[in-house]
């Protein structure tokens, strides 16, 4: 464990950030392709990215050696997570995506627990335990919605578990290459998969409206060039189950941000699930520490 106070700014940020972006894809995804919509997103991220890290002085260049790590990685944190779940936002609603989405947690405990044989900690099962009653009782209320949209639940339950065995995958591969060049060409690895299936699978394609523009902005500068290179920090940085249970807010937020966007009223269940993923967290961040001070 390893989240010193600015890591733990950057998570919040990280985490409310992220958390708005459901309702902010939705609208981005509503009247315009998914896909093609993703594909321009990342490519202004990687553009937004790129131009950060020549300004900071970072140096882009992978090792010939080290390509087959970098896609290796790319393939289930950048290609399965961004193609499927795109595409389940637009037959989701933003809170609901957002749920899903967010299984990712149990999913990395799974590949950890099936593949790697990992030993976790009671405090880190304590928290997987918060988390899952927490999503468990967001879906609650959904479950008639979500039955009536199978392709959509199925393709973001996808996403999460690529997802979460890339999460695997970042903490236990070793590179020497620096975290944002890896950011930069797992991006740049993304693009011609989004390009591919945006031209098979969709079509209406047209200039993007003011608001889908601000969607397309907001995720290109606040979420690829920031929020990804953040994430894929903190994944190499903190085990496993930590990293993935520290984000567990971000669908509440998801789902909160909708509401408000949606001029919902949350249920008994949203305050709830809120105190357990309080929980979750506090179980991977507080009780390390505590045991240090006993």
């Amino acid at each position: 464990m390893n989240l010193d106070r600015r890591g733990l700014i950057l998570l919040v940020i990280l985490t409310l950030a992220w958390g708005i972006n459901w309702p902010i894809m939705k609208l981005g995804v509503a009247h315009f392709p998914a896909m093609a919509f993703r594909l321009l997103c990342m490519a202004g991220g990687l553009v937004a990215l790129g131009l950060a890290l020549t300004f900071r002085g970072d140096s882009l260049r992978v090792p010939r050696a080290a390509w087959g790590t970098v896609l290796k990685l790319a393939i289930p944190n950048m290609v399965i997570w961004h193609l499927f779940a795109i595409c389940a936002v637009k037959m989701l609603s933003s809170g609901r995506a957002a749920i899903l989405g967010y299984t990712m947690p149990i999913w990395a405990v799974v590949w950890g627990l099936v593949i790697f044989r990992d030993r976790i900690a009671l405090s880190a099962w304590i928290g997987i335990g918060c988390a899952l009653a927490g999503t468990v009782l967001l879906l609650s209320g959904e479950i008639a919605a979500l039955t009536g949209s199978p392709a959509g639940t199925l393709l973001m339950l996808v996403a999460a578990a690529g997802w979460g065995f890339g999460t695997q995958l970042m903490k236990r591969t070793h590179t020497d290459v620096p975290i944002g060049a890896m950011t930069f060409w797992m991006l740049a690895i993304t693009l011609p998969f989004l390009g591919a299936g945006t031209l098979l699978f969709e079509s209406g394609w047209r200039m993007p409206t003011a608001i889908e523009w601000g969607a397309i902005a907001y995720n290109a500068v606040v979420v690829f060039a920031y929020c990804h290179l953040v994430w894929f920090a903190l994944a190499r940085s903190l085990p496993p189950v930590v990293s993935s249970l520290s984000i567990m807010f971000i669908p509440v937020v998801g789902v909160f941000s909708g509401m408000w966007f949606l001029g919902e009223t949350p249920h008994w269940q949203d305050y709830v699930a809120i105190v357990l993923m309080f929980a979750a967290l506090s179980s991977v961040m507080l009780a390390p520490l505590l045991r240090r001070r006993m």
